[in-house]
């Protein structure tokens, strides 16, 4: 088993020269994987559709943007174990010239004005064809001289059931997470991509008890799944849930869904276009959820809700979706945290579930900082 220390010298050594950098672990799985670029091997595409036929690693806004783009780290140098890890020699990388970033907005939105937007989101559900939104905000957490790969390996030992990551680009600034929710998996010949939502505190035992609210919210985008499916002509597939799933500090409703691969095979970029954004992440109907969010959250999403992992490295596609993460700047982790507003929505209980979300990522945060 790779060394705690040996790893957070590696990835701090990397921040130390600016390379642009993806280092990642799958669920379940302690083996670091690590793809290390030069500048010339970062792809900025102008449409999810574009990933038709490429290779690589994907870092995917929400919505792409001039500030947030679709990157793609292409095949530079890939380390897939511990022993190429901590083999490589990363003494002789040469340095990159640093990339001078523009200072986003961060705005943190006040208790109260955050409870008068999810009433009006819950009275716009209420009034039209809207089903579903997903409301997010911004939770700043001080940062202070602890290490970015002491802090990365924190978080992989507390969340080893989520796809733990840390990248580094110029185009998009430096981002840790760790996600529960896979967007897209190949697993051979099939495919598999799954509806999750709905959250409550995680608890000791397994006796977990769902209410309409989160029943519903996990059914919109399951419902959604299915239709992307018939436009895409996939059948059969088969289905596996809702069951409980637990990540961190906190617990969803599941739905997995399965299909042969080669169905999608020749048109990946297109069905990733079509899934991205999910219900899970924007809401129903998708295009007016999407104009809702756009209108109400005063802060730029970026890179949260958006979708990263694996694109055809060695014929594998492992994507997921970039919840439970964080941006990091030089003075502060900006931590990215939302929840899904329906009619039966309660305004306070939506705060409070924001919170829960990211007690992850700040659970990680204390304990580097003690």
């Amino acid at each position: 088993m790779i060394r705690k220390d040996d790893y957070t010298i590696v990835l701090n050594k990397l921040l130390s020269k600016n390379r642009p950098f993806a280092a990642w672990s799958m669920p379940g799985e302690s083996v670091p994987e690590l793809l290390i670029c030069n500048q010339e091997d970062l792809l900025i595409l102008p449409d999810f559709k574009k990933l038709n036929g490429q290779e690589g690693f994907v870092f995917a806004p929400y919505r792409i943007t001039e500030k947030s783009p679709l990157v793609l780290l292409r095949p530079g140098t890939w380390l897939k174990d511990y022993q190429s890890v901590l083999s490589f020699d990363m003494d002789s990388l040469p340095a990159c010239e640093p990339v001078i970033q523009k200072e986003h907005d961060y705005y943190t939105i006040p208790e109260a004005d955050y409870l008068r937007d999810i009433e009006s989101t819950i009275a716009e559900i209420k009034r039209t064809s809207l089903s579903k939104v997903i409301i997010s905000r911004l939770l700043p957490a001080k940062r202070k001289d602890e290490s970015v790969g002491e802090l990365y390996m924190q978080l992989r030992a507390m969340t080893p059931n989520a796809f733990v990551y840390l990248v580094n680009l110029p185009q998009a600034g430096l981002w840790m997470g760790a996600t529960p929710e896979a967007l897209l998996q190949t697993h051979g010949k099939m495919m598999e991509t799954v509806s999750l939502a709905g959250t409550q505190p995680r608890k000791a035992g397994s006796d977990y008890s769902w209410y309409t609210k989160e029943i519903e919210e996990q059914a919109f985008v399951s419902r959604y799944m299915l239709d992307v499916f018939y436009r895409f002509g996939i059948h059969p597939y088969s289905t596996r849930g809702p069951e409980t799933m637990e990540s961190g500090k906190v617990a969803h409703l599941k739905t997995s869904f399965r299909f042969p691969a080669q169905k999608i095979d020749h048109q990946l970029g297109n069905f990733i276009a079509e899934l991205h954004p999910t219900p899970a992440v924007c809401g129903l109907p998708k295009d007016k959820a999407d104009r809702f969010i756009e209108k109400i959250e005063k802060h730029d999403r970026r890179y949260y809700t958006g979708y990263l992992g694996p694109w055809r490295l060695n014929n594998c596609v492992r994507l997921f979706v970039n919840l439970r993460c964080m941006e990091i700047t030089e003075s502060r982790y900006i931590l990215y945290s939302g929840g899904g507003i329906t009619a039966k929505s309660i305004p306070e209980d939506e705060w409070i579930e924001t919170n829960n979300k990211a007690q992850t990522l700040l659970s990680a945060i204390d304990a580097v900082q003690k």
